[in-house]
């Protein structure tokens, strides 16, 4: 089993580990304890034309993260909050989704079918939630599947102040057993479609 976690922090590996990136290893760590491989893309790092396309053309570079998408059985989705709301990053990476629900497996599904997906949020202002819902409506349109509780979030108390490594968020009790659920409800639904493939609608 491969987990796929999408880093949509608006800094490149370059800058640094992100406050997003050190929740998502919290996530990781753990699938990995049950033997799941898991690879984390930082999408900063890659050319990522806008558009709702599944390739755009000369230069764009969502094809090969196409190509890791397709090896997933599990995806998660992580976001920094800036003003209240996902990162642009997140936005472009749900609209390139969205293009790419048009690409299908070999029974003729989209080929986000029998994948589940998860979502980290880190913040250090208010817009978790709402972050949450839009990523996960927006997953479960295009065909993934959203076990419950298959996200977690880190907020700062409100105003200005430190964000999740420098606050040690790992610490967090609230936060660090919605990172179990998430596991275990991960697991548990990939391993369902391993066993029982949604099965293609039949014409009426």
């Amino acid at each position: 089993m491969h987990a796929l976690f999408l880093n949509c922090s608006l800094k490149k590996s370059s800058e640094g580990q992100s406050n997003t990136e050190a929740l998502m290893n919290e996530v990781s760590s753990r699938l990995e304890q049950h033997d799941v491989t898991t690879e984390s893309i930082r999408v900063a790092d890659y050319n990522v034309a806008y558009g709702i396309v599944d390739d755009a053309g000369e230069g764009d570079e969502w094809p090969q993260i196409i190509e890791k998408l397709k090896a997933a059985d599990i995806v998660v989705i992580g976001t920094p909050l800036w003003i209240g709301e996902k990162s642009s990053i997140a936005t472009k990476v749900m609209e390139r989704l969205y293009g790419s629900n048009g690409m299908t497996n070999e029974k003729g599904q989209p080929f986000f079918y029998n994948k589940v997906g998860g979502v980290v949020v880190t913040g250090n202002e208010d817009g978790a939630k709402h972050a949450i819902a839009s990523v996960v409506f927006g997953l479960s349109h295009i065909g993934f599947t959203m076990p419950p509780e298959t996200a977690t979030y880190w907020l700062g108390e409100a105003g200005p102040g430190p964000s999740f490594i420098e606050a040690e968020g790992h610490k967090h009790e609230f936060t660090m057993t919605q990172v179990k659920k998430m596991v275990h409800h991960l697991l548990y639904f990939a391993k369902l479609h391993q066993q029982n493939e949604i099965p293609v609608l039949e014409e009426d």
